[in-house]
């Protein structure tokens, strides 16, 4: 199953890689034609698509749920490392498109005009089709096979496509400035550049607020939903100590303490199953280590780590 996800992500990262790359070629062409500063800037962005998908295709190959003897707790942070790669490309890209505009304000305010026909709006309605295609795309598989850096890098392109409107409507402005005799309009192109700049940096912060809370072991389920699940399984007296980290519909590792009305192993065992299937019903893959202890453990503290130890916690830990 995760060969096939994998083979899903690598087929689709492909596709955009090609198509970003057509889009690249193509914004770069009409920048320098028309001396465009934010199409410039909006094909700087989009060597962020090609380098995200380079990326992705990179971390694809390493990441993994399955575990080994170097990595016992699976590969899968491998993607959510790549997902963060993505918003430091978005935050280069938001330094360069501020710099370039900020520039041309203050030190080359005489090379404000620039030159843009009908032709050239047209090609970039090819673009924006492109990159609304890819957007669409990619959020769609990546949904489908939970990838996170499908769904990232879906995001990121969600932001090209404004980018590119934003530009289209800046030129459009300049197209129409000599006719509607409004030379003002020809600061749409580096006006319009700053708020390129705020929705690349936007992009860049919902991709690292999204990815980062697993790579430092966030709390993935609160732990009083898990206690509650556990507690509807017969044979369990007490439950505490909770913890939990990992994605939520990717991949979750549990632990807890557990008090069970037996004390044949056997049966205790039979109930931390039924505990882990339960479990599993309700958040999907989950990896749960189970800790029994006698009796007088018993304890009311769910959340791990909610209270200093006592000694006889210690004990147990050791």
């Amino acid at each position: 199953m995760q060969g096939i996800r994998s083979q899903e992500v690598r087929k689709v990262l492909w596709l955009t890689l090609l198509l970003n790359l057509f889009v690249m070629a193509l914004k770069f062409a009409l920048g320098i034609a028309t001396g465009s500063l934010s199409l410039q800037a909006d094909a700087l962005h989009s060597v962020t698509d090609s380098a995200n998908n380079v990326l992705g295709l990179v971390t694809n190959r390493f990441s993994s749920p399955k575990p080994d003897r170097e990595h016992p707790y699976g590969h899968q942070k491998f993607e959510a490392v790549g997902a963060l790669g993505i918003a430091a490309f978005l935050g280069i890209a938001c330094f360069e498109i501020l710099q370039g505009a900020v520039e041309k304000i203050f030190f080359n305010s005489d090379q404000i005009a620039i030159q843009v026909s009908g032709a050239e709006l047209w090609l970039l309605l090819v673009v924006l089709g492109v990159n609304i295609f890819v957007a669409f795309y990619e959020r769609r598989v990546g949904r489908k096979v939970n990838s996170p850096i499908l769904i990232a890098d879906a995001k990121h392109t969600m932001s090209d496509i404004w980018v590119t409107i934003i530009v289209i409507a800046g030129l459009l402005g300049v197209w129409q400035a000599e006719n509607l005799n409004i030379p003002q309009l020809q600061w749409l192109d580096v006006v319009l550049a700053f708020p390129v700049a705020l929705l690349v940096f936007y992009s860049g912060w919902q991709v690292i607020s999204e990815n980062l809370p697993w790579l430092v072991d966030e709390m993935a389920i609160a732990p009083e939903a898990i206690h509650d699940l556990v507690m509807e399984v017969p044979g369990v007296i007490n439950c505490h100590d909770i913890a939990s980290r990992g994605m939520l519909g990717r991949q979750v590792f549990i632990e807890m303490h557990l008090i069970v009305d037996t004390d044949d192993i056997i049966t205790a065992h039979q109930i931390t199953e039924k505990i882990e299937d339960h479990l599993e019903r309700n958040f999907g893959t989950v990896r749960v280590l189970i800790h029994v202890e006698p009796l007088e453990y018993e304890s009311d503290d769910i959340s791990f780590g909610s209270t200093e130890p006592t000694d006889n916690n210690y004990i147990v830990e050791n």
